[in-house]
């Protein structure tokens, strides 16, 4: 065979492996714009079904005040109802962040669970939000959707992942913001690129859905921006460290109280019933109601510019309590409530505008406790437009490198270290 025949073959072979490559990635494109098309329109439907039946408790609650004396038996029915359905109540988003990274698997009763719990838990004014319920449900959808397409491990991991994405989009409004939290919050310091298209598909899929229905942004403001000036820069800087320091007093209040309630009660029965007449307790001190509930009106006063300075101390533990003793519901707009009221307050004291403070202090105390820095940017340009986006970013890259290794979700993995390019694999504190 002469050399040129030989260069000929050879580049011929080199050619089909090419097409061969290329036809292996069009192959997964187009299988996951099925699939992940598949879980974003079941999260679109379930996500806005979801939103509907909490807003509507949240309404009757606030038409009904007396049903907060409801809360000691409104828990024994959330932990029965985990009983009779063979799971415990401890089960929760940990769960779903562990799916992705091993070989544990998501029940997908869990998402009725979470359902209807959050939805017991906002009917009778405890303190909680309701998009750390979604990745709960997300998860729960992805995994019924893999498991009706036969999905390989590896593959359940990003179909999970989806599903974080088409619910969180869905409830929130914010769909690119529900992609990189789905991406970032299961192992810090490492991005899942590989679910980029199948979280998108979906995110976009369950948010045209819940568009589609009359819902969009939860959260929506138009902010006044200041200039880009050393002495703004500063305050900025100062305020994303008072975040991390909220924080980490969010996280350790979150513990502490959880810890509190588990070593003293035992039986989940007598924990949750208990915890339920502290909430009843507390709901007459503060008869307001601000801070049972997600308190959303409290949120958009502060991005007004209108809150008390100790607004924030109570929500804290509102929320420790509700969801310490057993109650079901999401950690996160609770964050967007201390963080928005914090800052408003601290922002009044630095010099900033009080209202744009908030805003700054809503986004990056949700990074001081996610630790994930990109989706907390993100959210702050979805929500409040993209001429502050330096000023997130300043905040939030503050926020998340002195907060530390704490974090909401304790299943989470601190993968690199946030001082240095080290590899340590922690779990979040």
């Amino acid at each position: 065979m002469s050399l040129r025949i030989y260069y000929q073959n050879k580049m011929k072979q080199t050619v089909y492996q090419k097409i061969k490559q290329c036809f292996v990635f069009i192959k997964s494109f187009f299988k996951w714009i099925l699939i992940a098309g598949t879980v974003g329109i079941i999260s679109g439907g379930v996500g806005t079904l979801f939103r509907v039946a909490v807003e509507y408790a949240n309404v009757l609650w606030h038409q009904n005040r007396w049903l907060t004396c409801l809360l000691p038996l409104g828990g024994l029915m959330i932990i029965g109802l985990y009983k009779a359905c063979g799971m415990t109540a401890a089960i929760g988003t940990d769960r779903i962040i562990d799916s992705v990274r091993t070989e544990e698997k998501v029940p997908v009763r869990l998402g009725p669970l979470i359902f209807i719990s959050t939805a017991v838990t906002h009917l009778l004014g405890g303190s909680a939000g309701r998009e750390g319920a979604a990745l709960q449900i997300g998860g729960s959808i992805g995994t019924h959707v893999g498991r009706l397409f036969h999905l390989d491990e590896k593959d359940m991991s990003l179909v999970v992942l989806s599903g974080m994405s088409g619910v969180f989009a869905a409830l929130f409004g914010t769909p690119l913001t529900s992609v990189f939290f789905a991406l970032e919050v299961i192992s810090v310091g490492v991005i899942y690129y590989s679910g980029l298209v199948p979280c998108l598909v979906s995110a976009l899929v369950a948010y045209r859905i819940s568009s589609f229905f009359g819902f969009d942004l939860e959260i929506e403001m138009v902010l006044d921006i200041p200039g880009f000036e050393i002495g703004t820069v500063l305050r900025i800087a100062a305020l994303g460290v008072c975040c991390a320091l909220l924080s980490i007093v969010y996280i350790f209040s979150m513990d502490r109280i959880d810890d509190f309630f588990e070593i003293l009660f035992k039986n989940p029965y007598i924990r949750i019933f208990v915890g339920g007449l502290i909430l009843v307790g507390l709901s007459f001190l503060f008869p307001s109601g601000n801070y049972n509930g997600s308190g959303m009106s409290i949120i958009f006063q502060a991005l007004e510019g209108d809150t008390d300075w100790w607004t924030f101390l109570v929500k804290i533990l509102f929320t420790a309590v509700t969801l310490g003793c057993g109650f079901k519901g999401g950690e996160i707009v609770p964050t967007f409530f201390i963080g928005a009221a914090m800052g408003c307050w601290a922002g009044g004291l630095l010099g900033l505008d009080p209202g744009f403070a908030a805003a700054v202090g809503l986004i990056a105390t949700f990074c001081g406790v996610v630790n994930s820095p990109v989706a907390s940017i993100i959210l702050g340009v979805e929500l409040f437009g993209a001429e502050g986006l330096l000023f997130f970013g300043i905040a939030c890259s503050i926020s998340y490198m002195l907060s530390g290794y704490y974090g909401l979700y304790g299943s989470q993995k601190i993968m690199y270290s946030k001082t240095k390019a080290e590899y340590i694999n922690i779990n979040a504190k």
